[in-house]
């Protein structure tokens, strides 16, 4: 892991750093030693580790005590864009025109980059985890959208996820990896949601096997998640990850 970058401010370190070819950013409390809890946060499609929401919440998690760790997408961000990514989001873009089901064009295009995905997360995590100021601690993830759709495979993979929010998303693709997880789940449904049916989010809720699930659901479309649900991740994260 090489670090390219190191700023601090109002109580929060922020460091962007390169694994090999993966871009990545760090944040941790200014001056932080010793082991903590860890947060993977997952961007949706078409941002990157430094989008204003991940920034946000990136930051207001840090100030608590986390460590907190967002990278780019694989065809996102400062990554090179492949051939068949390309020809992808092309197909889903005239799919969507074409009034096709926007859940199951999204799903194809998330089935391609999740391989990739959960491999660099879970190189990742060790990297960061071997840090003096993170250390091997319980470990949640976040991811709404995109961040939704490559975190279910890799929540599934990977046993020290400990605790995830998740949504934006429905089950197209998913139920085999859902029926996997049993960590606490907080999942979040825009009601008036256009670009994920109703009925489709709340079948991948129905999906996960967690015990301990719960399903947050607000009105407003895609974007329109509100700011209050930053606060009631953050509890969630301090409860199942102390």
């Amino acid at each position: 892991m090489r670090f390219t970058s190191r700023t601090s401010s109002d109580g929060v370190t922020e460091q962007f750093f390169t694994l090999g070819e993966i871009p990545g950013v760090l944040w941790t409390p200014e001056g932080a030693r010793g082991t903590r809890p860890l947060i993977l946060l997952g961007h949706g499609g078409g941002q990157h580790k430094a989008a204003t929401g991940i920034v946000s919440h990136a930051r207001r998690y840090a100030a608590e005590g986390f460590a907190v760790v967002a990278i780019d997408a694989p065809n996102h961000g400062d990554r090179p864009k492949d051939e068949e990514f390309g020809r992808i989001a092309a197909g889903m873009r005239a799919g969507m025109a074409a009034g096709e089901d926007p859940g199951a064009l999204v799903a194809g295009m998330h089935s391609h980059l999740a391989g990739r995905a959960v491999a660099d997360w879970r190189a990742v995590l060790s990297a960061v985890q071997r840090l003096d100021q993170v250390g091997v601690g319980p470990v949640g993830y976040y991811g709404m959208s995109m961040g939704c759709g490559l975190g279910i495979p890799l929540i599934a993979a990977e046993r020290r996820i400990r605790a995830a929010v998740l949504g934006l998303l429905g089950v197209h693709g998913l139920a085999e990896d859902a029926a996997r997880i049993t960590v606490p789940v907080q999942f979040l449904v825009q009601w008036d949601d256009q670009m994920v049916q109703r009925d489709q989010s709340l079948a991948l809720f129905d999906a996960l096997a967690s015990t301990e699930k719960t399903l947050h659901a607000n009105p407003g479309r895609h974007g329109d998640v509100p700011s209050f649900e930053a606060d009631s991740s953050l509890r969630f994260f301090a409860r199942h990850l102390s």
